[in-house]
């Protein structure tokens, strides 16, 4: 274990910043905070694959100025994303639907050979506001996995690779038919697409652990991650980035969507779970709020606005937030994940999550928000 000087020595070879004129780094600083819930995982960096970004946000007149501050972020360094990519697929299916005369957010249909009738706007609530597998994998198939990582790619977001659904019966190539109600008689079907079979990603930690189950039975050799998803930090703060400052990108790197659609989107990424009919008992305001709350059942407070996106998945959480303090007028962007799985093995459900990794997100934030508060006084 490392000493607080050692490793406060360390981070200064792995804390990066895009402005080195720049003389506080509050991302350092943070990092460095003798709290127990920082502490105990910066003293201990090689088993919990810790990276993050944060940026500050400065604005003078009609400009909006980003400094990011990295530490160990390296796109060669794999973690994965869980349900962070249902962030890109809810943006990309808005778009979608934007580039689509005949269909609109609130258009009723459901995936042939299934029961369950949604809309597009249940399905993005879902998305954000408890995280649903199922919404996400129904506009995977109005979009398909070639079409959603061609449309990241020429907006400039990458490397990543969208490679499969989530859930049970994930891995599938072929797109399923959406049939879409036109009316309350009429209906018409989406052509299936066939999508590109993922090749094996050659990364940095593809292979974690000593061990897993599968079938229920223990298998002892690192688990494969090299057919599953891939979205790295930068990727996400990109599309976190678009979102969030549409107009400080070109044209061509923006998201293509109305206003109203992305007023609609602004206003699902900060929604909680009890404003959209979910019981608080179950899905209390920081359920997918790791950053500031996640450790906490408090009621988040009106004037805290965090558009945001988790994901919790093989012992790895991930958040990546615009968090907004529309009190103290403060704002800025952190995305940052945790591998929490002392044992080694993974599909054992015994994973730190709550002992752990959220409470590191949750500080990690309370840290990052006190002082960009006293940055303002």
């Amino acid at each position: 274990m490392f000493s607080y000087p050692l490793c406060f020595i360390i981070m200064g070879v792995l804390f990066s910043c895009t402005n080195a004129t720049e003389k506080v780094n509050i991302l350092e600083i943070a990092l460095s905070s003798q709290n127990p819930k920082i502490k105990r995982v910066m003293d201990s960096l090689d088993q919990f694959e810790v990276q993050v970004r944060y940026t500050k946000i400065d604005r003078k007149n009609d400009s909006i100025l980003f400094t990011d501050y990295d530490f160990q972020v390296d796109e060669e360094n794999y973690f994965y994303p869980a349900s962070t990519v249902k962030f890109p697929i809810a943006v990309l299916g808005l778009e979608r639907l934007n580039e689509t005369d005949s269909l609109n957010r609130e258009v009723r249909y459901y995936i042939e050979g299934d029961t369950i009738e949604s809309s597009f706007s249940k399905d993005i609530l879902q998305i954000f506001t408890v995280s649903d597998n199922l919404a996400n994998n129904r506009l995977v198939e109005l979009l398909g996995q070639d079409a959603i990582n061609e449309s990241l790619m020429k907006k400039g977001i990458g490397p990543l690779r969208i490679s499969h659904r989530l859930g049970y019966h994930s891995e599938g190539l072929s797109t399923k038919p959406l049939i879409i109600y036109l009316n309350d008689s009429t209906t018409a079907m989406t052509l299936p697409t066939v999508n590109s079979a993922p090749e094996p990603l050659t990364l940095n930690n593809i292979n974690k652990g000593i061990g897993y189950y599968e079938d229920g039975v223990l298998i002892q050799k690192p688990f494969d991650f090299s057919l599953k998803n891939y979205y790295p930090i930068k990727a996400q703060h990109d599309v976190l980035k678009r979102v969030i400052f549409p107009d400080h990108f070109k044209t061509d790197q923006q998201f293509n969507l109305s206003q109203e659609q992305r007023t609609f989107l602004l206003e699902t990424m900060k929604t909680l779970p009890r404003n959209a009919g979910y019981d608080p008992k179950e899905y209390y305001d920081g359920y997918c709020k790791f950053f500031i709350y996640g450790d906490t059942k408090d009621t988040i407070p009106s004037y805290m606005e965090i558009y945001n996106k988790v994901g919790f998945a093989y012992g790895t959480l991930t958040d990546c937030a615009y968090i907004k303090d529309t009190k103290n007028n403060v704002d800025f962007l952190l995305t940052a994940t945790i591998l929490v799985n002392k044992d080694g093995i993974f599909n054992d459900d015994a994973y730190e999550y709550d002992e752990i990794g959220i409470p590191f997100l949750a500080e990690l934030g309370r840290e990052i928000y006190r002082l960009e508060l006293e940055k303002t006084r």
